[in-house]
Parts: C-alpha cells; structure tokens; sequence
C-alpha cells in the first residue's frame, strides 16, 4: 500500500511537470522551429542520462534480445507521439487538440483492458470519464470556436493512440527492465531519430546556421534545459516507475491533471486570469483522478501480467 501511495505522489510530479511543460514549449518555439527544438530537447536528456550511465547512479544491461524489445516502445514514445502531436498541431486549433487529447485515458483503459486484461469497475469508469469532461469543460469555454481539421483531428489521435500503447506496453515490459534501462533507450531514440530528421531539414533547404542560432537566447536554453531534463528524462524516468506499482488506467488519467496545473502556473507566472470555468472543470478533473484510483486501488495491489511483449 505504501508503494502506491507513494506511486501516486510521483503521478501528481509527473503531472506538474507536464502542467508546466507548454509553458517552456512555446518560449521554445518562439526562438526555433518544432523539429529543431525536439532535437535539442532529447539531445540534452540523452547527454544528461549518459553521463548518469556512466557514472553508474543509472545502471543497464542490455542484451541484442532484450534491446529488440524495447524498440517498439521507444517508437512510440518519444517518435511516434511527438511526430503526430507536433504536425497535428499545425494542422489543427489549440483548442481541439486539447479536446481529443483528454480522450487518452479512455483509450488507455481499452487497450490495456484487451492486452493487459485489466479490469477497472463502473466507479473507475465514471471517475475516468468525470476528468475527461473536466478538460473538454474548461477547453470548450476557452476556445472561441470548435472547427476540427479531419487531417489535424486523425493526427492528435493518432498521437492519443500512441501514448495509449506507451503506457500499456510500460506496465507490461516493467517487470523486466528497470526505469532507467527503459529510459536510457528511449532518450537515445528520440536523440537519434530527432537529430537526423533536424538536420537533414537544415541540409536540404541549406539553413544550417539557423539550426544553432536559437542558443544565442539564454530563454531558449532555459526552456530548453526544463524541456530536456525535466519534462523529457525525468518524466520518461517517472511514468516508468509509476507503472511498475499502478495500472496503466490508473497513471493515465493524471495526465488530464496537468490540465489544472497549467492554468495554475499561467495564472503565477502569466497573470492569466483564472475563471469560473476553470474551477468547475479543475474540480471535475481532481474528482475523476481521486475517483480512479480511490476505486481502483481497494483490491489491485500487485502487477498482474497476463501478456508479455516478446
């Protein structure tokens, strides 16, 4: 019981850091393009995992079997998810993509429930549904208007889908690797795959000096430090923990608590004004995060595998 108890104190972390994440993303983006900031982003958190590798605080042992496992996995977190969140975006309103990603732990329960054969009771699944309202609630009221983009729509939840599968395939690959062996291999993807498509951009359309140039601005490192360690390592390094004591259902819905924290934080840092609307539906996702895992911890208090990745 104490292991989940304290399972929820990192989930709640994990949430601020995320909360706190969009803020440190469009100070980023204001200095350099999507792509360019992904790659420094997971440049700086593979350098900062390596350096935590070699000094031995983060220990892996890989083999070419057990490596081959966890390529599936870093596919779809960090690739798969930010490739489709940041072209979803492009082609698709703020607002909407606020919307259809709060579906996320909806789809987390189908999958895992299929794959993973966890059962979560009515209770659970009202509370689920509760703080999915709670983030449609303040994003309907915020925007000032819903006009979906088939394209960007197919990509945010494509995007949902595959944080869905990450999440699912953590609580299931948990028992056989540690958060760091998980994350050492997820950062080093992302460094790679980001760093290539970046730079091979740069090439093709001969701007090379621009992919550098956006270091000239000390609020660009600073995001991108936050980025990199926090809201990339140390959140990978978390969820990884998280769902190794709690199901996949259970950690996905705290992902709509982030929703409260950023407008906590827009309100402290931004002066954003926070209004009626915002507390009706921050209240309605704390209940539904309470509610999942108030009904959801009585009788799960260990893993239970019913499928393992091979």
């Amino acid at each position: 019981m104490k292991s989940q108890s304290f399972a929820y104190m990192l989930a709640i972390f994990h949430a601020s850091i995320v909360g706190l994440s969009f803020l440190f993303t469009k100070m980023a983006i204001a200095e350099s393009n999507p792509l360019d900031t992904l790659a420094f982003r997971f440049s700086v958190s593979f350098a900062i995992i390596s350096l935590l590798v070699a000094f031995k605080v983060i220990k892996v042992n890989y083999t070419w079997e057990s490596a081959k496992k966890l390529v599936p996995l870093s596919l779809l977190f960090p690739t798969l998810f930010f490739a489709f969140q940041a072209f979803g975006l492009k082609y698709s309103q703020s607002t909407d993509a606020g919307i259809l990603s709060a579906v996320t732990p909806i789809i987390t329960v189908m999958i895992a429930g299929y794959y993973l054969k966890e059962k979560t009771s009515l209770y659970q699944k009202l509370s689920i549904v509760l703080s999915v309202v709670g983030v449609i609630f303040i994003f309907v009221l915020k925007g000032s208007s819903i006009n979906f983009s088939v394209l960007g729509m197919v990509l945010i939840l494509l995007s949902c889908i595959a944080t869905a599968c990450y999440t699912t395939m953590t609580r299931s690959l948990a028992k056989d690797y540690t958060p760091g062996e998980m994350s050492f291999f997820m950062m080093g993807i992302g460094f790679v795959i980001f760093n290539i498509a970046a730079i091979s951009s740069h090439i093709n359309q001969g701007t090379m000096q621009e992919f550098f140039s956006p270091w000239l601005s000390m609020e660009f490192i600073s995001s991108i430090l936050y980025l990199g360690i926090l809201a990339s390592l140390v959140t990978s390094l978390l969820s990884n923990s998280i769902l190794s004591k709690i199901k996949a259902s259970q950690m996905s819905v705290f992902a709509n608590l982030s929703t409260v924290l950023t407008i906590v934080a827009g309100a402290l840092i931004l002066n954003e004004k926070i209004t009626t609307y915002d507390i009706i539906g921050s209240v309605l996702i704390i209940l539904g995060v309470i509610g999942t895992n108030y009904f959801g911890g009585k009788k799960d208090h260990t893993i239970k595998m019913n499928l393992h990745y091979k």
